[in-house]
């Protein structure tokens, strides 16, 4: 039995090297459904308490992501200049922030060390950069 929770964000990014307009700074509304999955119920009868993943994971979208820039680190000077005109966050990935680089980050390298010490584990997650795209990692 899998559980999902749906959380959204607004953050901005760019693509370098692409090929047409996403190689501009531009926003998305982002909505994740992210899927959790469990051995055992819990006592209630509950795979997870759909709250303590948006305690968890929401917490750290709004520190992280929520209102933000998402560039390459690459895209440092960029970044700088974000930084110094308009005192935004910056959240540097290690390649280009497309939505399949996103949730592969968030699937591989931040949802495990988030729930690490929960008896859940990540089956899924659905990245909805606008209404009609969308990407899905899964085991």
């Amino acid at each position: 039995m899998q559980c999902t929770r749906i959380l959204e964000f607004d953050a901005g990014h760019r693509l370098i090297n692409h090929e047409s307009k996403c190689k501009y700074l531009h926003g998305h509304r982002y909505k994740i459904e992210i899927s959790f999955y469990a051995d055992h119920l819990d006592q209630i009868g509950r795979v997870v308490d759909f709250s303590c993943i948006k305690k968890i994971l929401g917490t750290w979208i709004d520190s992280n992501l929520d209102h933000t820039t998402i560039l390459h680190i690459d895209d440092k000077n960029l970044g700088n200049a974000i930084e110094i005109e308009t005192k935004q966050k910056i959240y540097y990935m290690d390649c280009n922030p497309t939505a399949e680089n996103i949730v592969k980050h968030l699937f591989e390298d931040i949802i495990p060390s988030l729930f690490i010490k929960t008896d859940i584990k990540c089956s899924s997650i659905k990245l909805h950069e606008t209404p009609n795209c969308s990407v899905k990692i899964s085991k």
